[in-house]
Order: C-alpha cells, then structure tokens, then sequence
C-alpha cells in the first residue's frame, strides 16, 4: 500500500505545479457560474412554481459544480494512459513491482485533487461572499456537511474507476476516441452536468440516477444543497459503493485480460 501512497503524492506534487493553468480555470468557472445563475434566476422569478429545486440550493449546486469540475468531469482523461496502451509503451509499466490497474487508480486520484486544489478554495470564498440567493452558503446541518464529505469522496472514485474502465477497454479497441466521446456526453447528460437531474423528466431522471454517472456529482453537490434529504442519503451513498465495486471489478478483471492479450511489437 505504501508504494502506491508515494505514487499518489509525486502525482499530486507534479498536478500542483500547474498554477498557471488552474488561475485561467478559475476564470472561466467565476464567470460560468454566474452566468448559469443568472440565467436560472431569470426562469425562476418568471415561474418559481414550476422550478424542482430552490434557488439558493441551485447557486449552491452551480458554484460547487464549478469548484470542484475536475474531480468529476469526464473529459478530465489521463492521456498518457491511453498512449501508453495505444503505442505499447505499457510494458514499461509492467517492470515495475506494482499492479498496474493500482497505480493508475493512485494516479487517476491523484490528478484529479491536483488540479482541484488549486482552484476549489478561491472559487468557494468569492461565491460564498455574493449575496443570497445568489451566493454560496452553508448546509442546513452539520450532518448534512458531513454526508457531503463522505460522498465526495465515493463520487471520485466512481469517476475514477469508470475512467480506468474505459482505458482497460482500450486493449481491445483500435481507437479509445469514438467510446471517449460517449462518455463524456453520457456523463454530463446523465449526471447534471448539462442540467441538474432534478430539471430532467421524471421517467428519464429516474433512470439517470440509477447509472454510474447519476452517482457522481449529482449526490454530494443535491446533498450539500439540501436538495436531496437526509432520510435518502443511505440510499443514494449505498448506490456509489454498489457502482464502485462493480466498475473496479470489472475494469480489473478487462485490464488483467487485456495485459494477456497484449502483443508488444519489438519485444
């Protein structure tokens, strides 16, 4: 277990010397999120009736998208995995005393708080300090806070063994990019990306939340928002852990057969 904790922190030691890029994010995302809220609050205020969630447990849901996008989003793809697997480069990885499937799962992660930390901190004080319903406030509960915590930690690593699924796939695809785009269309249909699963038709919202990508930032950002209640969250939080071993058993068990498989040209 130690070996992978150390490729975990060289990873995210290397993630956190990007600042000149997480300061470019922050912009887009302090100026996305208020466009998005804005846009929300024009339809609000036009037919508040109609609208599935508050308005304050929206803003909360916008800005906490918007600090933490790299942890969950799925374009956020570790592409010198899939080379590796394309080129063959692979078997490099191979020499070392490691499983392969768990250092990339320690990287994956790893990745993903690098660019996360760098960016979640500014983006939370600034909206925190806009005015409601605008801005961004605390949960109703500590308990509510807590759950929220826990969660997050079960969306990352939903997302991350669906990536690492999609890059065991690659041993057996000629081209990774055609299932890529799928997936990241899939994720921000399915998973409040485009729109929160609340705003989706009742049949379809239903079947969103019972997918992979409905247990990724759909449960902790409507749990902090307090837009999903405390009562459901055993519920919901159950339907992370079921995705979790599901997609880590079976990217596992493709990543094993795909090595087999594997025919390095020159070796």
């Amino acid at each position: 277990m130690g070996k992978y904790w150390s490729f975990f922190k060289m990873r995210l030691m290397a993630g956190l010397q990007y600042r000149a890029a997480a300061l470019a994010g922050m912009s887009t995302q302090f100026v996305w999120g208020a466009m998005e809220i804005l846009l929300y609050r024009a339809f609000w205020l036009e037919h508040p009736e109609r609208f599935p969630m508050g308005m304050e447990a929206l803003s909360n849901y916008i800005w906490l998208q918007q600090a933490f996008l790299t942890l969950f989003a799925m374009w956020n793809w570790e592409m010198e995995i899939l080379e590796s697997v394309k080129t063959g480069t692979v078997s490099y990885e191979l020499l070392r005393p490691t499983d392969i499937y768990g250092m990339w799962m320690a990287r994956s992660v790893a990745n993903r708080f690098a660019r996360a930390a760098l960016r979640m901190v500014p983006v939370i004080l600034v909206s925190s300090l806009l005015p409601a319903p605008y801005g961004l406030r605390l949960p109703a509960s500590p308990a509510a806070f807590g759950l929220f915590l826990l969660s997050s930690v079960l969306m990352v690593l939903v997302v991350c063994a669906y990536s690492l699924f999609v890059y065991a796939l690659t041993f057996y695809l000629t081209d990774p990019n055609g299932i890529m785009v799928l997936s990241v269309a899939a994720a921000d249909l399915l998973g409040g990306a485009v729109v929160p699963l609340p705003f989706l038709p009742d049949g379809f919202r239903q079947f969103a939340a019972l997918t992979p990508f409905g247990s990724m930032q759909n449960v902790p950002l409507r749990l902090f928002s307090g837009d999903i209640p405390l009562s459901e969250a055993p519920a919901v939080m159950g339907l992370q852990v079921f995705w979790i071993t599901v997609l880590i058993s079976g990217g596992y068990l493709l990543t094993r057969n795909g090595l087999r498989r594997a025919v390095i040209l020159g070796g």
